[in-house]
Parts: C-alpha cells; sequence; structure tokens
C-alpha cells in the first residue's frame, strides 16, 4: 500500500533530497510539501497523511544569537505544535530533524558521543532543539511513532554549511595541515534512504545517522584535490600551533574531534550507507 508523507518545511535542503531521491528510486510514496512560514500548515489536511516530516526550522545561518528568541519559537513551538495537530488528526509516524548540535556543550570524552552522552547545548540553536525533542517524545505511542534524527554535517550536492565552506578552502589552498582527527558525517543520499527505510519498516524512537567511516578533515581536503586533478601538500608541521589553538572554536570546528561511536548508527534491518565517502565526494562535487 502506497504511503502518503507530507513535509512540513518547503523547499529544504533534506525535503527537497528526500523527494528527489524517492523518485529516482520510484519508491512507493506520495510526497507532498507544505511551507510553514505562515499559517498555511493549519489548513492542510493532515488526516489523509500516514507520515508527517518535519524539516523546518532555523538554522545557525539564519538568525542571530540576539534572535534566541526566534529559535525556540520555530525550533521548539512549531514543532511541538505541528507534532499535536498530527496526532490529533490520526497521523500514523512522526519524523523529526534534530542535529549533533544538541551535545555541543555535553562532557565529551575526546570528542565521543555514545548512547550515555546527555545532550546539553548553550548554544539556542541547539537547545531549542533539545526542547523541541523533549516536547514530542512524550506524544509517541503505538498509534503515533515519533521519530527523531541527530545527524552529523550533512553535505551533498548543493548542500549549504560547513562542508561548502571546507571545499572552497581546499580548491584554493596548495597546503593543508595532515592532523589526525575524527568525524562523524552523512552523506545526503545515505540520509534519504534511511528516512524510507524509516517509513517502510514504521520505525519509532531515536536515530544517530551516520556514514560508514569515520573522515579525517586532510582526508576530505585530499579527495578533492584527487578528484579535481589539483596538487595538494599535506604537511604535519603546522600540528603543534594547531594542538595549541584546538580548543579555540574556528579550530575546533575544523580540526576537532566529533563522533558517534559506530554501534549507535546500525540499522539492523538493511543498511543505509549506501555510498562510500570518496564516490561521495565526486557525487557532491559533479565529477564522473
Amino acid at each position: 500500500m502506497t504511503k502518503k508523507v507530507l513535509i512540513t518545511g518547503k523547499d529544504s535542503y533534506i525535503g527537497t533530497s528526500f523527494i528527489k531521491y524517492c523518485k529516482e528510486n520510484n519508491y512507493d510514496l506520495i510526497i507532498d510539501e507544505v511551507d510553514t512560514r505562515n499559517d498555511k500548515w493549519k489548513q492542510a489536511d493532515f488526516s489523509q497523511y500516514d507520515v508527517v516530516f518535519h524539516v523546518a526550522g532555523i538554522a545557525h545561518a539564519n538568525a542571530k544569537k540576539s534572535q534566541s528568541d526566534l529559535y525556540y519559537k520555530v525550533n521548539t513551538d512549531l514543532t511541538i505544535e505541528i507534532a499535536n495537530h498530527a496526532k490529533k488528526n490520526g497521523v500514523k509516524q512522526f519524523i523529526f530533524m534534530s542535529s549533533i548540535i544538541i551535545y555541543s556543550s555535553s562532557k565529551l570524552n575526546n570528542g565521543e558521543i555514545t548512547k550515555d552522552t546527555i545532550p546539553y547545548s548553550k548554544d539556542p540553536y541547539g537547545d531549542s532543539k533539545i526542547k523541541a525533542e523533549n516536547g514530542i517524545m512524550p506524544l509517541s505511542d503505538e498509534n503515533f511513532k515519533v521519530v527523531i534524527l541527530r545527524p552529523p554535517m550533512i553535505y551533498g550536492p548543493n548542500s549549504k554549511g560547513n562542508f561548502p565552506k571546507l571545499v572552497k578552502l581546499a580548491k584554493l589552498t596548495p597546503i593543508f595541515p595532515d592532523y589526525d582527527n575524527k568525524r562523524s558525517m552523512l552523506f545526503i543520499n545515505n540520509l534519504t534512504y534511511l528516512i524510507y527505510l524509516i517509513i517502510k519498516d514504521k520505525e519509532k524512537g531515536i536515530f544517530f545517522p551516520q556514514n560508514s567511516d569515520y573522515v579525517k578533515t586532510s582526508d576530505i581536503v585530499k579527495f578533492i584535490s584527487i578528484i579535481h586533478s589539483q596538487k595538494n601538500f599535506l604537511t604535519k608541521a603546522f600540528n603543534p600551533s594547531i594542538r595549541f589553538l584546538i580548543n579555540f572554536k574556528f579550530f575546533n570546528k575544523i580540526f576537532g574531534n566529533l563522533y558517534y561511536r559506530k554501534d549507535m548508527s546500525f540499522y539492523s534491518k538493511e543498511t543505509y550507507q549506501v555510498v562510500n565517502f570518496f564516490d561521495s565526494i565526486k557525487i557532491t562535487e559533479n565529477v564522473k
């Protein structure tokens, strides 16, 4: 039986990528979108949908810290309101896009996140996501299955955020530090396939999706150089300085560790990690 999915958050990167991926693979889903930047979503007939996939939100790039009330209004209050509306109208599954950012102020052992790590964020973006999770999880039951996704950095063709900035840097600099670090990342196709599986398998609970392999920042630079036939020299000469500067936010974002334990991301029914890292960079950069 074909399922009907409503994406709340029109024209989002993840939402449009999900629609494109499902169409390309002829998945048995009927997918609609609704804008949440006004009250039009309240006029949509939620009762005709099996799943609501909530992707609307304000990220770091869209609001200043001085506008913290906007984070809570959109990321927290709107999420809880839509989830309650969905449950009231008989929707069977509610999928919420949270983020690894909810651990931005958590106590971590060298950047490792485990299932026992308590989410904590001093940042309004991260805290608003935590409060949204706490607001919708009590709604979950056998008739209304709540799914929370906590992805790390998401990248892919035309993606936004830190990854395109790193790509640009890799293309501009001929020398880059060969510093050992470990990051969880998630290619958009791996994410969209997991979302499809979650819908197909009628899942509920919290998921920690990531690529099958951790990534070292210098490897990203190296792979980008390789696929564009550019010369890039990796050196350990800057490593003593990086070790000194790693506690500063700018350097930690580039060279720090931040990763989920791999056993947290295992999906028992089928692997969703369908594209390896090197191939994902080629797809992202549109290189054959």
